[in-house]
């Protein structure tokens, strides 16, 4: 790869991952790339450039440093030069063609291609002073602007691409707050989750706001936005590395980090990827099943509850259930407060084409039959029900192994979810 100020730090490291460590020996302000999360975030958007005057180093000094680096590592150099090759008055010229270009009614897009390569490195404030140096250099002011737009779509477009790198960050932020918080407060420890909820929040808005700025091209918000939006998600950054992991690992047995890797291999990772799986426990080498069930308890796939408090549950639920097995016996349906269609005890070990009107049998077998032959997975219906608008599912259910157990059925009055429009936010500051 060719070494140019536009170069991603992040593309850097993922090529050469060596350069870690030398580049937080060229300045403490690199420190913070030794960071995953950092690299993953701040670094898919910090080029060298960027990255040079943050650390107040000469860029050319930066990178023939790093190709040093990369040729004693590796016995390869790379070639250091500006992405378009141009010097200033080479770059002048050829802004003054795209100009003509798009004077003579020249194709938009093709004027942006060309702007890219001739500015592609540079920094918008040298972009603006070229601009400038135009207009004194004699161009009428409104065939300059026709550049400026250029630059802008341009600046917009990566703006877009940098937010998109973002989106990380969200599922990130999801796997602290429902699976390290969660388990820090068991010993305890609260003001992680107090505090860092709200500051996720925070960032989470101004994500969308500044997003919104860009799709709306609204250039002074997104000016305005951005500088608190990045020091925010570096600080959080710092506050984790320095705060937040290292009080984690001086209070979470070896158990609960199991416990919580699992959890976060179910949600996913975005930024990046674990290193390796979980190594064996020292205690015999297999991973440990769920926690033990306390008395009284039942254990279900995702957390003990008991079995009164089962019963409530199935007994407030805004849908009505009903469950019949593979032999298509009905089993089980829910006894809500405002049930859609009546249901008796009496229905239990019944065959579920008995429950329903000859004239609707035949329906009710081929879902049964596409379900169990494996061709479908769901079937859905509407109708009117004494004024009611009512939706009825009918889901396929299969066991680990991919067997055939049975179809659950869901109905639900969706009048009033029909008439909702614009938003009620569960709190008004959102």
């Amino acid at each position: 790869m060719k070494l140019l100020g536009a170069t991603k730090v992040h593309e850097l490291l993922s090529t050469h991952p060596f350069l870690e460590g030398f580049l937080a020996a060229q300045s403490p302000k690199f420190e913070l790339l030794k960071n995953r999360m950092a690299r993953a975030t701040i670094g898919r958007m910090a080029t060298l450039r960027t990255a040079a005057g943050i650390a107040n180093i000469d860029l050319n000094q930066l990178l023939v440093a790093i190709a040093d680096e990369i040729e004693r590592e590796t016995g390869e150099r790379p070639e250091v030069e500006s992405s378009s090759g141009m010097t200033r008055e080479e770059r002048m010229e050829e802004l003054k063609q795209i100009i003509s270009h798009l004077h003579d009614g020249g194709d938009l897009d093709v004027a942006k291609e060309r702007f890219a390569r001739a500015v592609g490195d540079v920094e918008a404030t040298e972009i603006a002073a070229m601009e400038e140096d135009l207009i004194r250099g004699g161009l009428p002011v409104v065939e300059v602007q026709r550049l400026c737009d250029v630059h802008v779509d341009a600046a917009f477009a990566q703006a877009l691409a940098a937010l998109d790198g973002l989106n990380g960050v969200e599922n990130h932020y999801q796997r602290k707050e429902n699976q390290l918080f969660s388990v820090l407060e068991r010993h305890g420890v609260t003001g992680p989750s107090q505090v860092m909820w709200g500051v996720h929040d925070q960032i989470r808005a101004a994500l969308k706001e500044t997003r919104a700025a860009v799709e709306r091209r609204d250039a002074q918000a997104f000016v305005q936005g951005t500088p608190a939006l990045g020091r925010d998600l570096i600080e959080m950054i710092y506050k984790e590395e320095k705060i937040l992991f290292p009080m984690a690992l001086e209070t979470l047995a070896e158990e609960e980090w199991i416990e919580l890797r699992r959890g976060e291999d179910e949600l996913g990772y975005v930024l990046v990827e674990p290193a390796a799986s979980w190594p064996a426990s020292a205690a015999g080498g297999a991973v440990p099943a769920a926690t033990s069930v306390p008395a009284g308890l039942l254990n279900v796939m995702t957390g003990q509850i008991s079995l009164e408090q089962l019963n409530l549950i199935l007994t407030h639920l805004p849908v009505d259930v009903s469950f019949v097995d593979e032999h298509d016996a009905v089993r089980f349906y829910s006894e809500g407060p405002e049930r859609i269609f009546p249901r008796s005890p009496a229905v239990i070990g019944r065959k579920v084409q008995f429950c329903h009107p000859p004239k609707s049998v035949h329906v009710v077998q081929d879902i049964l039959d596409s379900f169990r032959a494996g061709q479908e997975t769901t079937a859905e219906f509407w109708i009117q029900l004494h004024g009611r608008f009512i939706h009825i599912r009918y889901f396929a259910v299969h066991d680990a192994a991919g067997a055939y157990r049975g179809c659950l059925e869901v109905s639900q009055d969706v009048t009033a979810i029909r008439q909702l429009e614009g938003e009620q936010r569960l709190m008004a500051s959102e």
